[in-house]
């Protein structure tokens, strides 16, 4: 049920480039410095940036992800290009795979497109998209996009989209077509990355959807071993001085924290609580600072209760620079990435 243990764990960035009202700086600042963040990193490690998606937030979360991964794809040249996720529900499923093949043409090959149901109640109202169909147009979104990166001259008629006499051209690089990761918080996403993707995505403790997607693919017949994981502890930050690296950014994680306790509360999903405080925070221990060797253990750790293929982090505590990340993302570069290699 593990990865080739020939192959190297593969390490990436995880962005969102929100910008809160308290800490606000122009947005053109924000990305650039990202993306310039974006090209330090390939050459210095890391494998794999993840793009997150999201709607109608004063804080800007970033609601293009597509934009975003061409605008990486010009500055890089190896660094692998995911969304982590899309929220495949508010997309035509055929912009989509037009999109996304043109992203790959751009990146040489490099994009793999991670996808969500979603869940925040503002975003489907706002699109005027029921949250009762989002696991139904996943289905079929994920379907079409996989069908026609394949070649295929599709004709689909679903419950939810119509296709006809659709071809691709030009046609993404990757053969027989990008990866498709599918992402989700409950069994039910488990089931669909097992059915309709190529790998898994998660966050923070995934042990038991990790055993719901490997025995959905053996009911499946498909094979449980060698298989495309991705997961994470939700904050992972190696410091020389942890304490002064929390201090820093403890404001800015309990913004986040939050922010999205009360989506997920919203949408019936309690999957975290409300962060009273500094002290509340430390005691729920998701915001992990700490020194490399530790980090080290910690990544074990992980790996030894899920046999992930790739390993990823929130970069940026929203409103605080990439300049503020940087020194720790070097600091992991140098001292936690190598242990792996």
């Amino acid at each position: 049920m593990s990865a080739d243990k020939d192959s190297k764990l593969r390490f990436g960035l995880w962005y969102d480039f929100r910008n809160p009202p308290e800490w606000r700086r122009p947005y053109t600042e924000v990305y650039a410095e990202v993306l310039a963040q974006v090209a330090w990193a390939e050459e210095n490690g890391f494998d794999d940036v993840w793009l997150q998606e999201h709607h109608f937030h004063d804080d800007g979360f970033s609601s293009s992800v597509m934009t975003i991964a061409a605008a990486i794809a010009a500055r890089t040249k190896k660094i692998r290009i995911g969304t982590g996720v899309m929220l495949l529900p508010l997309h035509n499923p055929v912009r989509v795979a037009e999109d996304g093949a043109t992203v790959d043409i751009l990146s040489g090959g490099r994009f793999q497109l991670g996808v969500g149901n979603g869940y925040k109640v503002e975003e489907f109202e706002s699109f005027g998209i029921s949250r009762k169909e989002r696991g139904g147009r996943s289905n079929e979104g994920l379907e079409i996009i996989r069908r026609l990166w394949e070649g295929e001259t599709l004709t689909f008629e679903g419950k939810y989209y119509e296709v006809h006499n659709a071809r691709l051209a030009p046609e993404p690089v990757q053969k027989p077509r990008p990866p498709l990761w599918v992402g989700g918080f409950s069994p039910a996403g488990a089931r669909r990355a097992a059915r309709l993707g190529d790998g898994f995505l998660g966050t923070g403790p995934i042990k038991e959807l990790y055993d719901e997607y490997v025995a959905e693919l053996a009911r499946l017949g498909k094979p449980t071993t060698n298989l495309k994981v991705a997961g994470g502890y939700f904050w992972l930050v190696a410091s020389e001085n942890p304490e002064k690296t929390w201090n820093e950014a403890v404001d800015h994680v309990l913004y986040q924290l939050n922010g999205y306790a009360e989506w997920f509360e919203k949408a019936g999903m309690p999957l975290l609580p409300y962060v009273r405080d500094a002290g509340h925070l430390k005691e729920l221990g998701i915001f992990n600072v700490a020194d490399p060797d530790t980090c080290i253990e910690m990544i074990r750790a992980y790996v030894k209760e899920v046999p992930i293929t790739n390993f990823y982090s929130f970069t940026i505590p929203p409103g605080l620079p990439a300049s503020w990340a940087q020194p720790h993302l070097e600091l992991f570069a140098k001292k936690v990435i190598p242990a792996f290699r």
